[in-house]
């Protein structure tokens, strides 16, 4: 997704040469004066919009012409994007950052549609891996192709320049697509759409798409916190240790987008590899390779945001392996809905997963990052001020000690400072600028969130196995009924509702 990815890394207008090779994340909030909590709005401002219009898309997608409806989707995300890259005021950057993901809520929930209608069985889950590996490969891409741009036009801006020119690329490959029947390739082309209130029920009494929604929404957190906060906090770990002076934001970007399109690459097909081989033996493997992907993630992330500043090398390493178990799920998930959910409700479906998951997945996890680094900075702070004043520079004896330490209460108590006085007091220089180690361990303290956000989500693949089998059988006799002609469409509903219960 790189309409919102490239922010994570691209350059910086300053005119100072070492300062050019930030990345465009620290230089945005520079750029407008932000905090790490309005840093992370911009990631969530994209996501809400994006999964508001899903549920429209989804709709639309199940009953008009899916390949225009995606065609006039991208075409407003590549015009947006553009001009978003000319406001100077962050309320009208923000603005138009959110109108790009109202064009691309229009191609994540219908595409896949389009994939399940061309193809089916292995074959479906070999094309499923190819578009969604795209998703992690072009997050990487973004930062590398993104960053070089805008280094080489000394402006941050450029790199949201070069996504148009994809966009518009996109659009003339999309209006060269045939738009299959719904249902085509399962023999079930003939079964009607039923009401958009009947759909949502249907969908929301299904166990196996709900758990495994709920799955995916913890994948999307942990990758929207990630994405966009993972270079700088490398970045700040790295710095911390001595010899490392040199080193740039836009030099860690480089590294971690390739890490990322590397572990897409490889992870995604993996991932739909490890469903078909083990499918036909065990027919509850895509859940239990996605509870597993995830739960191996977690402590290799988390052993990564531990050794950071201590091995650059091995943090790296691990990095690409959590990232690697991460990326597993990606083409199972889809899968996964795709049989679970008849063939007229899936563009539906996909849009309710889009909803359910980014808003509360990617849509708040870059914010959430954000706020809790803000309010650990603070305490931090506060915890300056404390040990300054009562161990100062010059103290001589206990009896000064008890006295500095009343003295340090009362004014931690009565504050009247403001946080600019208090973050002085702390020695924060030039205004309230916080040190690197500071900003590195509260970055540190708020990412951990993510590791513990991935073992809830592997219990919910956990759970997806009680069901899966079930919802699969419902569906595939749903199917077959519409090829006998038996199942009229304003029986679709009641036919699967008796099934799930009779199962």
């Amino acid at each position: 997704m790189p309409s919102f990815t490239q922010i994570g890394s691209v350059v910086s207008e300053s005119p100072n040469p070492k300062s050019s090779r930030s990345g465009v994340l620290t230089d945005i909030q520079t750029y407008f004066v932000i905090g790490d909590d309005e840093g992370g709005l911009l990631q969530t401002a994209f996501v809400l919009s994006y999964m508001i219009f899903a549920p429209l898309f989804g709709y639309l997608g199940d009953r008009y012409s899916r390949k225009w409806i995606m065609a006039l989707g991208v075409f407003l995300w590549s015009s947006t994007t553009f001009i978003g890259s000319f406001m100077n005021h962050f309320g009208w950057f923000i603005t138009f950052r959110a109108l790009v993901g109202i064009g691309e809520a229009s191609y994540s929930t219908i595409a896949p549609t389009i994939i399940s209608d061309l193809f089916v069985g292995d074959m479906r889950s070999k094309m499923l891996a190819m578009f969604y590996f795209a998703i992690p490969v072009g997050s990487g891409f973004g930062y590398i192709v993104g960053s070089e741009t805008a280094h080489f036009f000394q402006s941050w801006r450029w790199a949201l320049r070069v996504t148009p020119i994809l966009g518009i690329i996109a659009v003339v490959l999309i209006a060269m697509l045939r738009d299959p029947e719904r249902g085509q390739s399962e023999g079930s082309h003939h079964m009607e759409a039923t009401s958009y209130r009947e759909d949502i029920k249907d969908i929301v009494r299904n166990p196996s798409f709900m758990l495994s929604t709920a799955g995916f929404t913890c994948v999307a957190f942990v990758a929207g916190a990630l994405a966009w906060w993972g270079p700088k906090f490398i970045y700040l770990g790295l710095v911390s240790q001595p010899g490392n002076e040199d080193i740039t934001l836009n030099d860690v970007s480089f590294k971690f987008g390739a890490i990322t399109m590397t572990t897409g690459i490889i992870g995604v097909p993996l991932g739909s590899y490890l469903s078909q081989r083990f499918n036909h033996k065990y027919p509850r493997a895509d859940p239990y390779i996605c509870a597993v992907g995830l739960i191996l993630s977690a402590p290799l992330l988390a052993g990564a945001m531990l050794m950071v500043s201590v091995n650059a090398t091995l943090a790296y390493v691990l990095v690409f392996f959590g990232e690697l178990a991460l990326n597993l799920n990606w083409a199972i998930v889809a899968d996964i809905l795709l049989y679970v959910v008849v063939p007229t409700r899936r563009s539906t479906a996909e849009a309710f997963q889009i909803l359910i998951s980014h808003a509360f997945g990617d849509a708040g996890s870059p914010y959430f990052v954000g706020v809790i680094s803000e309010a650990i900075k603070r305490l931090l702070r506060l915890s300056a001020i404390g040990v300054a004043t009562v161990f100062p520079a010059g103290l001589s004896s206990y009896s000064q000690l008890a006295e500095n330490a009343t003295d340090s209460s009362s004014l931690v108590a009565s504050s009247s400072l403001s946080p600019l006085d208090l973050n002085h007091l702390a020695g924060a220089p030039d205004g309230g600028e916080d040190t690197p180690a500071m900003q590195f361990r509260a970055l540190q303290y708020a990412l951990f969130s993510t590791s513990f956000v991935e073992v809830i989500g592997g219990v919910f693949f956990l759970l997806t196995a009680m069901y899966i089998l079930r919802d699969r059988q419902n569906v595939e006799r749903a199917v077959a009924e519409s090829q006998q002609g038996t199942t009229p469409a304003h029986r679709l509903e009641n036919s699967i509702s008796s099934s799930s219960v009779s199962d």
